[in-house]
């Protein structure tokens, strides 16, 4: 038997010798300047700032973006992004990712929407990993909610005046800048808007939210707006188009937490096969027990149907055909596919996969906040049972 991380992939037909390249390249750089190292991460709550750096140096910051600010676009696709995912899944330190790549969620809104002024200002710092900047959307009144947030922005001359709080926000506490969703007209979608909050002005302060089930070595905060004054020019799109700015963002989102759950799920599968071909009891191998090769023989059906999806959901986004609700659903099947091969995992693992260090015990422990984050199993169902239709 052989289902170790790279043979246990579904041909993608769609990947070239340049796309296996970028892998290798960003495999080498983890090998050499994360996986050695993740575990004490997890374990000490912090990523060091010298990674960021170091990441943008092989273009793990950059891809995607357009050139003028340090990005990197020619000559790559889609496919790129969910290999860079996919290799740094390898490490299960899921903590990693709202840490080092959490400007994938704050940097599209200012980079498609924000002024020249500002785009320039930001996206070559934030590329070059000599700044960072956070998403501010999630309030601790509303969680998904976004059509009802409360925190207001008034317009006063040159300034809008900025008022409330976010929390559970990822890199929250070392972000320089935070993309903020405010209230700047009447209730409903419509009264939304985005503003670029730079967290250095007076009354801005934050908390750090350290005490979470997973993602350890991630910065998380809650972050509080007492009268902020913030230039108009940092409005990011058009006042009341806030809204627009938040869904553009949302499908590439759940794309990468799609790549990272079953990518994680491939782990788990990896770990798994790897003990029992190696563990003996009653006289054999743990695989030679018919219920364990059928627990592996399962976790291999449920990834494989989320592989053949996410290559199919990816192609789509790539020809502009992307749907909404099978979008939504992939992620659904996506969360329970990692929650069903980390507990198999775990089982076959037995006490050795309760022990720290180990990266079956980490993925289960990053189960629920990939279940919640980015869209709740419950919200994906109803937004795929919308877009259907129903």
């Amino acid at each position: 038997m052989s289902l170790d991380f790279d043979s246990a992939r579904l041909s993608n037909a769609y990947l070239t010798a340049e796309h296996e390249e970028w892998r290798s390249q960003i495999r080498r750089f983890v090998e050499r300047e994360v996986m050695p190292f993740a575990a004490e991460w997890d374990e000490t709550g912090k990523v060091p700032d010298e990674l960021w750096p170091k990441a943008a140096e092989v273009g793990i910051l950059g891809l995607g973006y357009p050139e003028e600010y340090g990005g990197i676009t020619e000559g790559t696709d889609l496919w790129y992004g969910n290999i860079m995912t996919e290799e740094l899944s390898r490490v299960g330190v899921g903590g990693i990712f709202p840490s080092l790549l959490v400007h994938g969620i704050g940097l599209p809104p200012v980079v498609n929407f924000a002024s020249d002024t500002i785009k320039q200002e930001v996206a070559p710092a934030v590329l070059d990993g000599s700044k960072r900047i956070s998403l501010g959307i999630t309030e601790p009144s509303g969680g998904s909610d976004v059509a009802n947030l409360q925190t207001t922005a008034k317009r006063e001359g040159d300034y809008y005046i900025v008022n409330g709080s976010k929390t559970f926000i990822s890199g929250g506490m070392n972000a320089n800048w935070t993309s903020t969703a405010v209230r700047t007209g009447g209730p409903g979608p419509a009264g939304v808007s985005m503003l670029l909050i730079p967290m250095d002005l007076e009354g801005v302060s934050r908390t750090a939210l350290d005490s979470k089930q997973g993602w350890w070595c991630s910065d998380t905060a809650t972050i509080y707006f007492d009268n902020v004054k913030v230039p108009v020019g940092n409005l990011i799109g058009e006042e009341g188009q806030g809204f627009k700015v938040i869904m553009n963002n949302f499908n590439s989102e759940r794309l990468g937490m799609i790549v990272q759950m079953e990518a994680y799920s491939r782990v788990c599968l990896e770990e798994a096969v790897n003990w029992a071909q190696e563990r003996k009891t009653f006289g054999k191998r743990l695989a030679d027990h018919q219920v364990i090769r059928h627990k592996i023989a399962e976790m291999k059906q449920q990834i494989n149907a989320c592989q053949a999806m996410t290559q199919h959901c990816t192609r789509e986004i790539i020809e502009g055909k992307s749907n909404p609700g099978d979008l939504a659903l992939l992620k659904v099947q996506c969360s329970q596919t990692m929650e069903f091969c980390a507990r198999e995992a775990s089982q076959i693992l037995g006490g050795a996969s309760y022990l720290r260090d180990n990266r079956v015990e980490r993925i289960y422990r990053e189960v629920r906040v990939q279940a919640i984050g980015g869209g709740s199993e419950e919200i994906m169902r109803d937004l795929a049972s919308r877009q259907y239709g129903v």
